[in-house]
């Protein structure tokens, strides 16, 4: 019986250092995961900086357009008017 005993306490002695094993895994993998998560939110923020000035350059490139196509309608206009 103290055979049997004493294999139970080393068996109990290992799944102990199994679970401290994982657990410091587990926080390192927890901060990992956050720094990851900060990165991502950084991506992220850079990503809507970049579409939004996508759009605001976009929309003057059209004002722009526009802006030269009614130059040049009214251009046509006043030549054929003389």
């Amino acid at each position: 019986m103290s055979d049997n005993n004493d294999e139970l306490e080393k068996q109990i002695n290992l799944f102990k250092k199994q679970i401290n094993l994982a657990k410091k895994e587990t926080q390192k993998l927890q901060e990992a995961n956050g720094k990851l998560q900060d990165e991502v939110d950084s991506l992220w923020a850079m990503l809507d900086e970049m579409t939004k000035a996508d759009i605001e350059n976009w929309a003057k490139l059209a004002k722009d357009i526009q802006s030269d196509t009614v130059t040049k309608a009214l251009m046509v206009s006043k030549k054929a008017d003389a």
